[in-house]
């Protein structure tokens, strides 16, 4: 396997130079570019094509949720995995609405780092536990506030707006749950083909790429 091309964008000397030293003793990751500010990152990204961008949010110039939408723009097969001391629930679910597929704490080991880049590579979103924990906390408050606002009519509208059947209406709801697609077919008592069909069928119509990202859109839009 090819070592993953790694893009960091980062504004600290020090935090580069230590990564720096992670990744030269990795034969997994390949650091092919540095950049100081946000404006750079994206001009980098797009020079060198990398295969996924450790992306700080806290740049100068250009902050790094802006650099991430921009990126992710031009060339969504390019990963971003936001790389930050920042844990606030504005900053995540704008994170991951510009596109982000992934969000590591800056208190993350030299293991876990490496092992979320190549997470974000493989294409599987990847969340931080305190994230993650943050992610499922808005998700259960803001069904419990969508119950309580009548939402099955506002169910009714949004999933006419994206096109969504009420079958996969009903996956949709088991991904915000956190299933994968053979505890979904399990649930619903459908094969595990027609699950991943599904599945795919519902990212196409939210136009977003992972399953981390359709949570974000449910909860935001209210279809669930």
């Amino acid at each position: 396997m090819d070592s993953i091309k790694v893009l960091l964008v980062e504004d600290h000397t020090m935090v580069r130079l230590g990564l720096s030293l992670v990744f030269e003793n990795s034969k997994e990751i390949n650091l092919i570019g540095e950049a100081e500010n946000g404006k750079k990152g994206v001009e980098l990204a797009l020079k060198l094509n990398p295969d996924v961008i450790l992306m700080d949010i806290g740049l100068p110039e250009m902050d790094g949720i802006q650099a991430t939408s921009l990126i992710k723009k031009s060339n969504p097969n390019i990963k971003v995995l936001i790389f930050t001391s920042r844990e606030s629930e504005d900053d995540v679910f704008d994170s991951l609405s510009a596109g982000a597929d992934g969000y590591i704490m800056k208190g993350a080991n030299e293991g876990q780092i490496i092992s979320a880049i190549k997470a974000v590579a493989e294409g599987t979103a990847w969340l931080d536990p305190a994230i993650a924990r943050l992610v499922l906390s808005s998700v259960k408050r803001q069904t419990s506030t969508s119950v309580d606002n009548n939402i099955s009519s506002v169910n009714k509208n949004a999933k006419n707006v994206y096109g969504l059947t009420d079958r996969e209406i009903e996956v949709l709801a088991l991904i915000v749950e956190g299933l994968n697609n053979s505890q979904i077919a399990k649930r619903l008592v459908i094969t595990l083909s027609t699950a991943k069909a599904h599945v795919h069928s519902i990212l196409q119509k939210l136009y977003v790429t992972n399953r981390t990202q359709a949570t974000i859109q449910a909860v935001k839009e209210g279809l669930v």
